[in-house]
């Protein structure tokens, strides 16, 4: 029968369309089933990203959500989540109070999948490799307050960084962390294709069309020696186009588990109208969407037309219209859940107000209507988000203060010409590498950040970000995060619009599911189990 469960952590974080793949559970050696899941992320090797698996380019959630299962980190976030825990290390601690010194012990008789010895200098390697290969889309800002990197002997390392930083465990429990054979993996370049290899849970095994991935079958490493508990043998992920056909695929059976993303439509018509044999389990969320904006861009430089554009924003009708029950309105960089949250665009803007908006631009004397476009990615976070940025279009055109238009392009495309600088207003979703006020700031507003911004604040960046680093104790962070997000507010580099929730639905015999997709988008297919077909 039809039960809907809660999951009991956060948002299982779903990016991507990906091509459609046909998957048809087949029995492993010792006649427990293979389980399948269905995706619509997108993972693709092409001219402008040849390495999309490549730990040091990768960072995107469909694509660490493969790494994880496939290289070992020293740590992880446990079930339920909290703080990190030893996963290839045996233990890890900062050795002083300014927390800059940070030492793992490696565990003992570890290997990589082809039985090479995994060493600590494949460790200090692999972290280096990240830095080296600098990619500018890539998660090397993560690791970038490493000054050394020091090997002990045959099991410890100890990491000395710039400044202290009380989150440092967080980013070493990331796929940007991922250790990698030495032998497999240039120094200083990236490795091409679509091949994976490491000391995880999992070897694996990626079929492609065009370059396009199709399919990865996950097989248990026999070698693997860290904190997780396999609970199977083998887990297929199909990738999809988009979610109507992978809907199809549960209803024909061809796959076990429907993940990354249901459409609002299905979930809450499984919602409604209960499906025999199928449970539906919802995942309230920490993944946002927002839009963000090239502050030197000569049509949105100006403040003003920025704080127009926070004033005009309808979201109560974005999340109702578009989204239904799948989202809520947000008005932080910081979504509510994680500590110190606060609803500082609301707290500032108030409700939609043409009048407020109007004043705005007449104050700084900017000529109306303002023109842009509105750029969104029209493969990557859903079909909703096409009708999303036609609202948004929308909300704008109808105030007679600007007059936008909504235009989408394809990912591959898009992600490369949003680094270069080309779009002048364009949107954006965010998964937390780790779930911290950091993880929601640090990205879009220091150095290096993930937008290649050209956006800046001196306060920000020199004075309250180093001061939340310092800080252990992360609810003794609120005071200076509230600062930030009203700095965000006034300053409007970005836009947050929602803060979502996902659906997963799963065949009846099919366990673990609560587990599998978790609150900072982790993707963990060990805790999947499928009774004997």
């Amino acid at each position: 029968m039809h039960r809907k469960t809660l999951v009991p952590t956060t948002v299982a974080a779903l990016l991507a369309a990906a091509p459609a793949g046909c998957g048809t559970p087949q029995d492993a050696a010792d006649g427990a089933a293979t389980v399948v899941v269905g995706t619509t992320d997108h993972v693709a090797a092409t001219k402008d990203a040849p390495a999309p698996l490549d730990p040091a380019v990768a960072y995107e959630a469909g694509v660490w959500n493969v790494l994880r299962q496939t290289q070992q980190t020293l740590l992880h976030i446990p079930r339920g989540g909290g703080e990190p825990v030893p996963e290839a290390a045996s233990g890890c601690r900062f050795t002083d109070h300014q927390n800059e010194s940070y030492r793992c012990t490696l565990r003992t008789g570890l290997t990589f999948s082809d039985g090479t010895p995994l060493t600590p200098e494949d460790v200090a390697y692999s972290l280096r490799r990240v830095l080296a290969v600098k990619s500018p889309a890539g998660p090397a800002a993560l690791l970038d307050n490493i000054d050394t990197i020091e090997t002990r002997g045959e099991h410890e390392i100890v990491f000395h960084l710039r400044a202290p930083d009380a989150t440092f465990p967080y980013k070493l429990a990331t796929p940007a962390a991922g250790i990698v054979p030495r032998d497999s993996y240039p120094a200083a370049s990236v490795r091409e294709g679509l091949q994976v290899d490491g000391s995880g849970p999992y070897t694996m095994k990626a079929e492609a069309r065009g370059g396009e991935v199709s399919r990865i079958v996950f097989t248990r490493n026999p070698r693997y020696k860290g904190d997780l508990e396999v609970r199977n043998e083998k887990v297929a992920l199909d990738f999809f186009r988009d979610a109507r056909q992978m809907g199809a695929a549960l209803d024909d059976e061809k796959i076990d588990v429907m993940g990354r993303t249901l459409s609002p439509e299905q979930s809450e018509k499984l919602t409604e109208q209960p499906e025999e044999g199928v449970e539906l389990t919802e995942i309230p969320g920490l993944a946002i969407s927002y839009l963000a904006f090239d502050t030197d861009d000569p049509a949105v430089k100006n403040k003003a037309v920025r704080q127009a554009v926070a004033q005009l924003v309808d979201r109560d009708d974005i999340s109702a219209e578009v989204y239904g029950s799948t989202t809520e309105p947000l008005y932080s960089l910081i979504p509510s859940g994680i500590t110190g949250h606060t609803n500082a665009f609301f707290n500032t803007y108030g409700e939609p107000s043409v009048t407020k908006a109007a004043d705005i631009l007449r104050s700084a004397g900017i000529s109306t209507p303002v023109r842009f476009t509105l750029h969104y990615a029209k493969d990557h976070y859903g079909a909703a988000t096409a009708t999303e940025f036609k609202a948004l279009a929308k909300q704008l055109n109808d105030s007679g203060l600007f007059d936008v238009t909504a235009r989408g392009t394809d990912w591959s495309t898009y992600r490369p010409a949003q680094m270069r600088g080309e779009y002048a207003v364009y949107g954006m979703g965010w998964f937390p590498d780790y779930p911290d006020p950091d993880n929601y700031t640090t990205p879009f507003l220091d150095a290096g950040n993930f937008l290649n911004s050209p956006y800046t604040s001196t306060e920000t960046r020199t004075v309250l970000l180093p001061q939340t680093r310092r800080e252990a104790d992360r609810s003794a962070t609120t005071a200076a995060f509230g600062r930030i997000q009203q700095i965000v507010a006034t300053d409007v580099p970005v836009l947050p619009i929602w803060q979502g929730k996902s659906y997963l639905a799963a065949r009846d015999g099919v366990t673990g599911v609560e587990w599998a997709f978790t609150a900072s988008a982790d993707l963990r297919l060990w805790e999947l189990g499928a009774a004997p077909r």
